[in-house]
């Protein structure tokens, strides 16, 4: 199969990962050269054995394969393993002596030794061939099968990373991490004390496991009933009261993660150790730095300490046994209850055992380990010896935090915050900002911010500048308040390490916490927290992780340990072995990106290039001299030597670095191998020695290890890009060293400083600890970009995952927003005032910034090397535009990879242009300013401002101006200050002002005859001229000012906008948005305004606000209040706001608007000029006058009641519908009130005074003089009910004593017949219909454009409806998402009316359908001038004839009522159709179309023309009457109750006779409202009737009266209609005229003669 390669492959695997292989270290070892018929991925070294993956997924395995029947014997050459031909394997992994791989599809094979059940395989000893193993999560339901993507082979077991990045084991020993003592595993199980945690990788020892773990909250699928321990069943959490509220921790531990006898269970369970358990991560994870700094150090004494160098331990290098200190007496449960206090070893002899049954060690070695911890069991605040101990003398420390004030009343000090709080939020160090969008979404706190039971997750120092919202990470979490006396940062982590004992010094135990494993301040139970998290959706998932973790690594990591432990390969201070994860201190902050486990030996590799060793180092292979190291310690390299690949074998460890140049090579340490094994005397070397052969054999690109063996895997430089991408690798890791010692050996001591504010001042110190902040971000960054870049040679190579280019808006967002405080502070003279504290704390020579930033000039200056040192990070674009292009170079210019890296290339050159132009930019203003000394402008001074140029020449002055006066002009970014003064120098100026450029328009204007070259600029409150001395200083000037007002424009005044576009516009726009604050005296003084704008002037949409609380928010025009808008006006004396929302025009409240004052009173219609002018409604609420409540609809005149209007007085129960003058009622009106009086007369001076008619409920009337409201005082006539009558005068109040002088007339006393009432008439003093609601009319008509009504243009009309229309229609799409807006139904419909109906000539019938329909639609749309004016009639209406006003009295008004909306309405209707017909005319029906209607009729006996008579009627009726329908038809019901009452007595008696014979009727329409509805029904009953008889009596049948009668008043009977009475006087009185003869009409006549026949219908005549 291998042997059919063709040649261009066998070329090519020649090229790309080429195998070579060796050992030892000595100058003649040269490489074996592996040759393969594809490129190696992966190789995978065991003791005597190795596995490779090679391109396309194939596996081959080499040397000693004694599971294999014919290979026991022998070594052999890669052999193609044949039953993973098919799988595709993405990785590989060898143990001592088995082997695993990983597929495509997740799965995991393995083969090898199986003795103690490494493989996974139950029954065999022996996996000769790769066999798959399902591992099965049975903790869901139904059980799933576990995606791995990762497997890691150790001498007795395997390690597994699934999907969920969660670990997976099985084997034998306590390197499983498993809660169980039955070996061997055959199933895989997970590693519950890592569950919840993100596992980034995972590494097997010969006996030990070690895990890097994220700091991330636990995925949901990992939350298991976590209340009590694994092991000793004691709960995980300790609650302890603290007044009012509950402290809970959860520092449980278990006795080392080892597991005890039965026996001594009593005893385990009061002990504690280390914290193993999985715990919530409630914190932000922490920006990993190195620990440089203690709590309980002071400022920094001038000097400074390469934290990259190691720290020199002392001789001692074994721990001292611990004494108890403690000298309580109190019983055991006391001290466990209060403090949890014990002893991590109850018996030492039971340790002993079970070492005995776990190690395979003699029980001598056992015996050493213990009695190296000591015999004697420590306590919990036992004192602690550290051997490795540091001179702490250069720790730095920050001020104490400000006492923090809780929402909840807690007041929470700096001494008490440590046991609730995260140290991690430790918020002193401006480094510890987050990183940016590149970085990890921060941790979620157990419960909702919003409950009451919140969790503190954070301390924030109000004297911290730079806390932001935007925090996804922090760091320095071993930053703590100053004055608490803690341990040094190493001394802890030794403490803790030891795992001896709980370092908890009296409720200070938060320091030492893990970044992912904060204490809790709660008061809801551990399970309540567990449901609340699980409950919450978090954001964090672990797809979104690993997406960004292939290109933006996390460096905010931890590195885990558990299993054997004689050679303290653990790295946690001791020799014992653990049973569960347990956390190694010393690298919590150190970055780690990459862990290996040699034999009895680990390797950790952080981001800065750096490598840490502990274990075994018998051989040299920790490459350090330390032996043996049971905490990780640093390998010291030669200066410039940055490692970025590590691998551990059996005695040996091989180190990947950079060198002088970007070539890779490698360095040895441990074992040295010998060819022939008599010779080898067992030496080594402790130091890494540099291998000669690395750079014959290419560029390489990662290295392996295995019992003796090395391996490295190496490329050829085909076409420049592997040297290419190995430059950019190396580039970013030496950029990325670089800045990490800026941030740690600068920064952190500046910042530390406490004398640091006081030379800085306060503005400065801010924009220090601003561009420190930024600098944390930017290096934070390219970290990740570093460990990027090597990820990227050691697997895929593709271009399309490069970070650089996938997420180039993230650097170039983090480069800008760094370049912008950098220059701020350069331009307020920072660097110049940071010159003294950077010479106290680093050296009078700054030796440090010279060795880091390596100037070419000798003898500069130390303001000019700090100033390079902050700009150096920004040349590093030049490097990316540089090594991009070389990277172009390598690919076809057609390719889409080199379109991809040649649009970056753009990207990252012009932002490098960019940012070089705002360097310049800031170094000429901060000459400007070092250069004006004056302190008159000092003022002027901002951290963003930028000079542009000024007229220092005499190039620009003022026109006009004095004799002796001086003009200077300064064009800054963001505004052109004009200095004033009497004194020819620019230091002293009287006065000066400052004109913002985002409202600044310039205009060139010339005047030839006089020969003057000017700029006229115009701002919002000043207008002036500037003169120039020449055209050219005038196009300079002229360019300036307007290339600097449309960069303000464009990107904004905090400058944060990312522009890479080079095009650049002559002039600014003329409209703009902006935002000014006027100042001089005027109506808008001190107000500010934020919108749209013209030359000078607010124009289109924007906001005005006013100091004292007054907002309008709509549309201006020409500087003044003009179109809609919302107008808000603080109300001090009810503490509420009067607003108004409306139109306005010229500044002024003008057109249709509401009006809410703060008393409760509520105006919406129409306003002139300030005031309520036109047609409105006033409602006037309990606020206002607590004794009243009221509602006026009417016109208003100037600001006050006049002309016709209906007043209700709702506590009153009155309501007046008549005339008014000056907030009066004069003139003619009518009241009615809720007991059923009825007045109607003259009104004088708000009073009834003059002639008048009183009517009573029961019809007693009075007709006469009246002086006061309800008071008679005059002549007149009382007549009651029954006849009687008074004449004379009345003087006194209705309804109590009448003082009455006159006749009393009974004309019935002697007369022998009653003779019959006069009907009384009522409307003498009523407002005639034609006068009502002329103001409503009147604004319909000022819409269509008509000054008065029936006078203007019809086109005009129709254009001013379209505008109307299309306005309202885009206002509607403008706010689609506010609530109240209208349907897309609503939407078409406007679209629909916008289109102008098109006729010439006379009207058809054709014709006026189509305005039929077009009136339908007009009137069912507010928006429409038609739509507006029946919207407002319909509230007038039922204003007038609703509640009070449903009075029968007024059923006569009501009806005159709506005839005059009616006839107006016509009126309307025929200016906008001028063709249509006048009233009562007639439109022939054409020959095409055929009568369908009941309008049509004939006009005489002998020619009978089909069509339609016009009449406002039968055209508008069924639009008006049934939105009037309701109150209408009540007062017929009213005036019509008696009669109805009879009528309906009389159905239903005559109903209960039997029928005389059989008659059919059909069912009609349920609802109508018009008469010529109504008409239909019965024309419909009648032609049923009239079949029905044709039917029986032949086609040939007439209907005379005498029959036709009485089936009519038959089927009325039957049909048994209420309110008949009120239906026939509505038909009657709103009938068509044009239908009250012929045959409709003889029909109506028919009904209501049945009507009456039915009241007056005696039961006896049947």
């Amino acid at each position: 199969m291998e042997g059919q390669k063709s040649s261009e492959e066998e070329e090519g695997s020649h090229e790309r990962g080429v195998l070579h292989r060796w050992q030892g270290y000595s100058c003649s070892v040269n490489p074996e050269k592996v040759l393969l018929p594809r490129p190696v991925l992966q190789a995978g070294l065991g003791i005597s054995h190795g596995v490779l993956l090679i391109e396309g997924g194939l596996v081959y395995s080499f040397g000693e394969l004694p599971w294999k029947r014919d290979l026991r014997c022998q070594a052999v050459d890669p052999i193609l393993e044949t039953s993973l031909s098919c799988q595709h394997v993405v990785q590989v992994s060898a143990g001592s002596f088995h082997c695993g791989a990983v597929t495509l599809d997740g799965g995991v094979h393995m083969w090898g030794e199986n003795s103690h059940g490494q493989c996974g395989i139950s029954g065999l000893i022996l996996v000769p061939n790769p066999t798959r193993v399902n591992i099965v999560d049975d903790e869901t339901v139904p059980p799933e099968i576990v995606r791995i993507l990762d497997v890691a082979c150790g001498a007795h077991h395997t390690l597994a990373l699934s999907g969920k990045h969660e670990v997976w084991a099985w084997g034998s020993g306590c390197q499983l991490g498993l809660v169980t003592n039955m070996f061997p595993v055959y199933k895989a199980q997970k590693v519950e004390h890592l569950s919840g945690r993100y596992v980034v990788q995972i590494a097997c020892g010969g006996f030990h496991s070690l895990a890097l773990v994220r700091s991330l909250p636990p995925t949901e699928s990992c939350h298991q009933s976590m209340d009590k321990c694994g092991q000793c069943k004691k709960l995980l959490y300790t609650m302890i009261d603290k007044d009012d509220h509950v402290i809970i921790s959860d520092n449980h531990y278990c006795p080392l993660g080892v597991e005890l006898t039965n026996t001594k269970q009593d005893q385990k369970s009061k002990q504690g150790s280390p914290d193993l358990m999985p715990k919530t991560d409630l914190s932000e994870p922490d920006l990993g730095f190195s620990e440089d700094f203690s709590p309980n150090q002071k400022a920094l004494d001038g000097t400074y300490q390469d934290d990259t160098e190691p720290k020199k331990e002392e001789e001692n290098n074994e721990p001292v046994a611990l004494s108890v200190t403690d000298g309580s007496k109190a019983p055991l449960q006391h001290l466990s209850r209060q403090r949890t206090k014990s002893s991590p070893y109850p018996d030492e002899q039971a340790l002993k055992d079970y070492l005995k049954r776990m190690s395979d060690q003699s029980i001598s070695e056992h015996s050493e380990s213990v009695s190296m911890a000591g015999s004697c069991p420590p306590s919990r605040q036992s004192s602690l010896k550290d051997p490795y101990k540091l001179d702490q003398s250069d720790k730095a420390t920050f001020p104490p935090l400000a006492t923090l004030n809780i929402s909840n009343g807690i007041e929470l000090k700096p001494s008490d915050f440590a046991p609730v709080a995260s140290e991690d939020s430790a918020p002193n160090s401006i480094l510890s900002r987050p990183v940016g969008d590149c970085a990890l979404p921060m941790g979620e706190s157990l419960c909702d911010d919003s409950s009451e039971d919140s969790v503190i997750n954070t301390v924030v120092s109000p004297s911290d500048p730079l806390t932001s919202n935007d925090s996804e990470e922090s760091c320095d979490n071993d930053l703590l308040t100053a004055g608490n006396n803690l341990c040094p940062d190493e001394f802890l982590e030794a403490k803790n390490s030891a795992s001896l004992t709980d370092i908890r010094l009296d409720f200070i135990e938060g320091h030492s916490r893990r970044r992912s494993l904060p204490a809790l301040l709660t008061h809801a139970s551990p399970s309540v927290i567990h449901r609340n998290k699980r409950s919450k959706s978090g954001a964090n998932t672990t797809s979104d992780i690993s997406e960004k973790e292939k290109l933006l690594p996390s460096l905010f990591t931890e590195v885990w340990s558990w299993g054997r432990g004689q050679e303290g390969q653990l790295g946690h201070g001791d020799f014992l072995p653990r049973l569960q994860p347990l956390c190694i201190k010393n690298l919590s902050n150190k970055e780690v990106v990459k862990i290996v486990a040699g034999s009895n030996h680990s390797l950790a590799l952080t981001a800065q290039c750096q490598v840490y060793s502990w274990g075994s180092n018998k051989f040299g292979q920790l490459g350090h001299m330390n032996s043996p190291s049971t905490v990780p310690h640093f390998i010291k390299m030669s200066e410039g030597i940055r490692v970025w690949d590590v691998a551990g074998g059996q005695t040996h460890t091989v180190l990947l670095a950079d060198g002088d140049c970007f070539q890779p090579i490698l360095y040895y340490s441990g074992e040295q191998v010998l060819a022939t094994d008599d010779s080898n005397n067992g030496t080594y070397t402790q130091t890494p020695a540099l291998l000669p052969f690395c750079m014959n054999i290419g560029y390489v690109s990662s290295v392996f290890a295995g019992g003796l063996d090395c391996v490295a895997l190496a490329d050829q430089n085909v076409m420049g890009f592997i040297a290419t991408l190995h430059e950019l690798a190396s580039a970013e890791r030496r950029f990325y060293c670089t800045l990490s010692k800026v941030k740690n050996q600068v920064l952190r001591p500046l910042l530390a400083r406490e004398s640091l504010s006081s030379y800085l001042g306060q503005t400065s110190m801010h924009l220090f600890q601003t561009v420190a902040g930024c600098f944390s971000r930017l290096c934070h960054l390219t970290g990740q970009h570093a460990t990027s870049l090597t990820n990227f040679l050691h697997h895929s190579r593709d271009i399309k995952t490069l970070a650089i280019l996938r997420k180039a808006d993230i650097f170039l967002e983090t480069y800008k927003s760094y370049s912008d405080p950098v220059g701020n502070f350069f331009v307020m003279g920072g660097f110049q005032s940071l010159v003294k504290p950077s010479q106290e704390c680093l050296g009078k020579k700054l030796d440090l910034v010279q060795k880091l930033i390596e100037p070419k000039e000798k003898n500069v200056s130390p303001n000019d090397l700090l100033l390079n040192l902050f700009y150096m990070p920004l040349q590093h674009l030049h490097d990316y535009g540089r090594l991009l292009l070389k990277l172009a170079a390598c690919f076809d210019v057609t390719s889409l990879e080199y379109q991809r890296i040649q649009d970056g290339l753009v990207q990252y050159e012009t932002l490098a242009h960019l940012l070089s132009k705002q360097k310049k930019e800031a170094e000429t203003t901060h000459v400007f300013w070092k250069n004006f000394s004056g302190k008159s402008l000092e003022s002027l001074r901002k951290p963003s401002r930028r000079l542009v140029c000024e007229s220092g020449n005499k190039g620009l002055t003022l026109q006009n101006a004095g004799r002796f006066s001086v003009n200077w002009f300064i064009l800054f970014n963001d505004a052109l200050v004009h200095a004033q003064g009497t004194i020819p120098s620019k230091k002293f100026f009287s006065s000066h002002f400052v004109y913002p450029l985002a409202t600044l328009w310039v205009e060139p204007i010339s005047d030839e005859n006089m020969g003057l070259l000017g700029l006229k600029l115009t701002t919002p409150e000043e207008n002036f001229t500037v003169l120039t001395s020449s055209p050219l200083e005038k196009g300079k000037w002229l360019k300036a000012i307007n290339q600097a007002v449309d960069d303000v424009l464009g990107v904004g005044l905090d400058r944060r906008g990312l522009n890479l576009s080079s095009s650049q516009r002559v002039e600014p726009p003329v409209s703009r948005t902006a935002t000014y604050t006027f100042k001089k005296e005027s109506r808008l003084k001190d107000a500010t305004y934020s919108g749209r704008w013209l030359p000078g002037k607010p124009h289109g949409k924007g906001m005005l606000k006013w100091p004292d609380g007054r907002v309008y928010c709509g549309t201006f025009k020409n500087g003044l209040e003009d179109g809609f808008g919302d107008y808000m006006m603080p109300n001090k004396t009810f503490n509420k706001y009067d607003r108004y929302k409306g139109h306005w025009k010229e500044g002024k409240m003008h057109g249709f608007g509401t009006y809410w004052c703060a008393t409760g009173e509520v105006y919406e219609g129409s306003f002139r000029e300030n005031q309520r002018h036109g047609h409105g409604m006033l409602s006037s609420g309990r606020l206002a006058s607590p004794s009243s409540s009221s509602v006026f609809v009417g016109h208003w005149l100037h600001d006050k009641k006049n002309g016709y209007g209906v007043f209700d007085d709702i506590t009153k129960g009155e309501k007046y519908m008549g005339m008014w003058l000056e907030d009066l009622r004069q003139g003619n009106g009518v009241v009615v009130t809720q007991f059923g009086l009825y007045y109607e007369g003259a009104f004088s001076n708000n009073k009834m005074m003059g002639n008048g008619l009183l009517l009573c409920e029961d019809d007693t009337v009075f007709e006469g003089e009246f002086s006061e409201d309800w008071v008679l005082n005059g002549k007149g006539v009382l007549s009651m009910p029954n006849g009687d009558s008074f004449d004379g005068i009345f003087v006194g109040e209705w309804g109590s004593e009448l003082k009455v002088a006159g006749t009393f007339i009974k004309p019935c006393l002697y007369e022998t017949e009653k003779k019959e009432n006069k009907p009384l008439v009522l409307g003498h003093y009523v407002v005639p219909a034609e006068q009502k609601w002329r103001a409503v009319f009147e604004e319909c008509w000022s819409r269509l454009g008509c000054e008065t009504p029936g006078q203007g243009e019809n086109d005009r009309a129709w254009e001013n409806i379209a505008v109307i229309l299309t306005a309202s229609c885009r206002q509607q799409k403008d706010v689609v998402f506010s609530p109240g807006t209208m349907s897309r139904s609503q939407c078409k419909m406007l679209e629909s009316l916008e289109v102008i109906p098109q006729h010439m000539g006379p009207v058809t019938a054709e014709v006026y359908e189509s305005i039929r329909r077009y009136l339908i639609k007009a009137c069912d749309t507010p928006l429409h001038p038609l739509g507006w004016l029946l919207e407002t009639l319909v509230t007038v209406y039922r204003m007038t004839y609703v509640g009070v006003g449903s009075n029968r009295r007024l059923l006569q008004q009501a009806v005159e009522e709506i005839q005059s909306y009616l006839k107006r309405i016509f009126e309307l209707v025929r200016f906008l159709f001028p063709g249509l017909p006048e009233e009562g005319g007639f439109i022939p029906e054409s020959s095409e179309r055929r009568a369908s209607d009941s309008l049509c009729s004939s006009t005489n006996s002998d020619t009978v023309q089909q069509g339609w008579f016009v009449s406002s009627s039968s055209l508008l009726l069924p639009i008006l009457l049934p939105r009037l329908y309701p109150p209408l038809f009540m007062l017929y019901t009213l005036e019509r109750e008696r009669e109805e009452q009879v009528y309906w007595e009389c159905v239903l008696r005559l109903n209960k006779q039997p029928d005389l014979s059989l008659l059919t009727f059909l069912g009609v329409p349920d609802t109508t409202f018009t008469p010529a509805d109504k008409l239909q029904v019965i024309h419909l009953t009648f032609e049923e009737v009239t079949q029905e008889v044709q039917a029986l009596l032949g086609q040939d049948f007439l209907w005379c009266m005498d029959d036709l009668f009485p089936i009519f008043l038959y089927i009325v009977l039957r049909a048994r209609i209420r309110n008949l009475g009120s239906e026939v006087s509505l038909i009657e009185d709103l009938m068509d005229p044009a239908l009250q003869h012929g045959e409709l009409g003889l029909m109506f006549t028919t009904l209501k003669a049945c009507y009456y026949q039915i009241q007056n219908e005696k039961t006896t005549s049947f």
